[in-house]
């Protein structure tokens, strides 16, 4: 799904999973449960990571990889 949104911190992981399908992969690559989660909407980046107790820079870095895209604060 072609997109010029750029990610941002507060987005949730529901979001960044619909706009850039990519991201997926990684979420199952990091053993995170977000996809089909009821609380993916709710969750952003850093509640996944606080909540899964994962690297938080790994995480956020293959995200970024698989968004293609720029980290808008």
């Amino acid at each position: 799904m072609p997109t010029n949104r750029q990610y941002r911190d507060d987005m949730s992981m529901d979001e960044i999973m619909r706009l850039w399908p990519a991201t997926i992969r990684v979420v199952l690559d990091h053993r995170l449960l977000c996809v089909g989660c009821p609380i993916a909407p709710f969750h952003t980046v850093e509640d996944a990571i606080r909540a899964h107790k994962i690297d938080g820079d790994d995480f956020r870095n293959a995200l970024m990889k698989a968004i293609g895209g720029s980290r808008q604060g």
